[in-house]
C-alpha cells in the first residue's frame, strides 16, 4: 500500500494506491476529485465525503495525473495539510492542547535572562522609526476578501499597527498579479527583508513578538515566517495565530514539501487554549527553533514542544521572512458570512530574535 498526499486551497486528497484495492478519496468544500479510467472529474461540493473509486490506471499515471492537476488549482501563499474543509479551525480534524496556557495581560520581559544564558539578539525592531527594514505587501491572496495595501501599515507611538477596512478599491487580483480586481475590504501584510534561520552556525533561533491581536468575526491576526521561492518549499513556520472571533485561543503549525503547492506536512496544527483574552491587551508570543523541535511560549509559560509532522528536520538551514498580517476571511473562515465581518487592528508593540549555538 502507497499513500499520495496532496493538499491545495481548495482541497484535499489521500489517495491511498493498490491495484487490487479501492482508491480511497477524501474530498473537502470547494472542489471534489475523482480519478476514474483515464479522466479526472471535478465535482462541485459542499460537504466532507468519502468514496471508494476501484483503480483502472496504472499507479504511475494516477500520481502524475494527480500532481499536476493539483498543483495546477493552487494560486496560494499556504494550505493547511491537516484540513478536512477548507478551514483550520471550524471544521478541520483539531488538534486541542488538553492544558490551557497561563496569558498574561500586558506582559514584557526584558533581554537580560537570554543573553545571560549565552543567547545573541541579531534582530531588535522596537518601531521607532519607519519600516525600512520591512517589506510592505500590495494585492490580494487566495482564499481572502481583503486587498492587502500599503496605507493599511503604519507605525504609531511605537506600535506597528495593521488596519483592516471595510472599503471599496481595486487593486492586482493576487500578490504579484498584474490582473485587477475590485475589493469590499483592505487589510496589511508586511515581511522583514532580513532572513533568520536555525542552521549549523546557529543552532538554535527564538522569535519574541510582543503584539495585541485583533478581535472580531472575520478577522485572524498571524505572525509567521516564510522562507522565500514557492511555497512550502522554503518552509513556514506559525508563531501564533489568532482568529477574531476565538481570541482565547491561538495555533501553531509550520509547512515544508518537496512539490510547489504540496504541503507534507500532517497533524502538526495545534490550538492552544489560554487564560486570557488576546484581543485586550499585549502578550508576549515566543517561538524557539531548532533541528529538530518548535518550541512555543506565551508570557514566559511553555506552551508546546512540537515534534511531529516528520518535516521539523527539513526546516532546519531554511531562513525565514518574519511576517505580520491581518486577512479578511481565509482558511479559518470556511462559511464566511460577510454580513457578520468586522474591523479591526494588529498591533506589534516588537520583534526580534536570538540565535544560540
Amino acid at each position: 500500500m502507497k499513500s499520495f498526499w496532496t493538499d491545495v486551497c481548495f482541497s484535499k486528497a489521500e489517495i491511498n494506491i493498490n491495484k487490487n484495492e479501492p482508491l480511497e478519496i477524501y474530498f473537502v468544500k470547494g472542489v471534489k476529485l475523482l480519478f476514474e479510467a483515464d479522466l479526472i472529474f471535478l465535482v462541485e461540493t459542499k460537504s466532507i465525503e468519502k468514496e471508494n473509486v476501484h483503480m483502472k490506471i496504472n499507479t504511475p499515471k494516477i500520481i502524475l495525473i494527480g500532481t499536476v492537476l493539483l498543483a495546477g488549482l493552487s494560486a496560494c501563499k499556504k494550505v493547511d495539510n491537516n484540513n478536512t474543509s477548507g478551514s483550520n479551525t471550524n471544521t478541520k480534524i483539531r488538534n486541542v492542547n488538553p492544558n490551557t496556557a497561563t496569558a498574561i495581560c500586558d506582559y514584557d520581559k526584558g533581554d537580560t535572562a537570554l543573553t545571560n544564558h549565552g543567547w545573541t539578539r541579531s534582530f531588535d525592531e522596537e518601531f521607532n522609526g519607519d519600516l525600512s527594514n520591512w517589506n510592505i505587501v500590495h494585492g490580494g491572496l487566495t482564499q481572502e476578501l481583503q486587498c492587502y495595501e500599503p496605507g493599511n501599515v503604519a507605525v504609531n507611538n511605537g506600535v506597528l499597527q495593521i488596519n483592516a477596512k471595510q472599503e471599496n478599491v481595486n487593486g492586482p487580483k493576487t500578490v504579484g498579479n498584474d490582473t485587477s480586481q475590485a475589493f469590499n475590504y483592505t487589510s496589511g501584510w508586511v515581511y522583514s527583508q532580513q532572513t533568520f534561520a536555525a542552521n549549523s552556525s546557529t543552532a538554535k533561533v527564538r522569535i519574541v513578538a510582543r503584539v495585541k491581536v485583533a478581535s472580531g468575526y472575520g478577522l485572524t491576526s498571524l505572525v509567521w515566517g516564510f522562507g522565500d521561492g514557492e511555497w512550502p518549499l522554503g518552509g513556514e513556520i506559525d508563531v501564533a495565530e489568532v482568529q477574531g472571533d476565538n481570541p482565547k485561543a491561538y495555533s501553531t503549525d509550520y509547512a515544508y514539501g518537496l512539490l510547489p503547492h504540496l504541503n507534507a506536512v500532517k497533524n502538526a496544527f495545534l490550538l492552544n487554549p489560554t487564560t486570557e483574552d488576546l484581543s485586550e491587551c499585549y502578550h508576549v508570543f515566543v517561538l524557539e527553533w531548532s533541528k529538530n523541535t518548535l518550541t512555543s511560549y506565551i508570557d514566559g509559560s511553555l506552551v508546546e514542544t512540537k515534534t511531529v509532522g516528520d518535516h521539523i528536520p527539513d526546516l532546519f538551514g531554511k531562513p525565514q521572512h518574519i511576517s505580520f498580517s491581518l486577512p479578511v476571511g481565509g482558511l479559518y473562515y470556511p462559511t464566511l458570512n460577510p454580513a457578520n465581518i468586522k474591523t479591526g487592528t494588529l498591533s506589534v508593540d516588537y520583534v526580534k530574535v536570538f540565535t544560540s549555538n
